[in-house]
């Protein structure tokens, strides 16, 4: 379960959450302080929109900082640099489904942050993280639904 809900991250990807995660807490937070501190020195906070709008942004922020440090904690960070041969983000893969007999192609998605952060890339699942660093002629077993299934790899493109 828990290696389930681990965040494939390139290097770049990286650094953009960290960078992203530092400028939150040391820059965002001071500027909604300030606006939550000027919105205050107006007086009656029942109706102010002011102060209403900045602590909305003050739980956003708090919720994005929250959400940041959760990838970062789950996150496994892979060489986006392709080898010949060897299984890495952007690939198309040939391989044998040796537990049904037959051919199928599975494309190792997940190049862009947006697609990494809202968990939309297909090597979240089984097969895909379980074949990423694999090479030509590897086999891999993927556990579905009441069964492992065995995967042999049989070819590997850069898309």
């Amino acid at each position: 379960m828990a290696e389930a809900k681990k965040n494939i991250l390139t290097q770049e990807g990286l650094k953009t959450l960290e960078d992203e995660l530092q400028d939150l807490k040391v820059v965002k937070r001071k500027e909604v302080a300030q606006k939550i501190k000027e919105a205050r020195e107006q007086g009656d906070l029942s109706e102010n929109a002011e102060y209403d709008a900045a602590k909305d942004e003050q739980r956003d922020i708090e919720a994005r900082i929250e959400e940041l440090e959760q990838i970062l904690k789950n996150a496994e960070v892979i060489d986006e640099e392709f080898q010949h041969g060897v299984i890495s983000l952007g690939c198309l893969v040939k391989l044998e489904d040796i537990t049904f007999d037959e051919e199928v192609t599975y494309h190792i998605v997940g190049s862009t942050e947006a697609d990494i952060l809202n968990n939309k890339i297909s090597n979240e699942a089984p097969i895909g993280k379980a074949l990423l660093g694999a090479k030509i002629g590897d086999v891999v077993e993927v556990e579905g639904v009441g069964q492992v299934n065995k995967y042999k790899v049989l070819d590997v493109k850069r898309k």
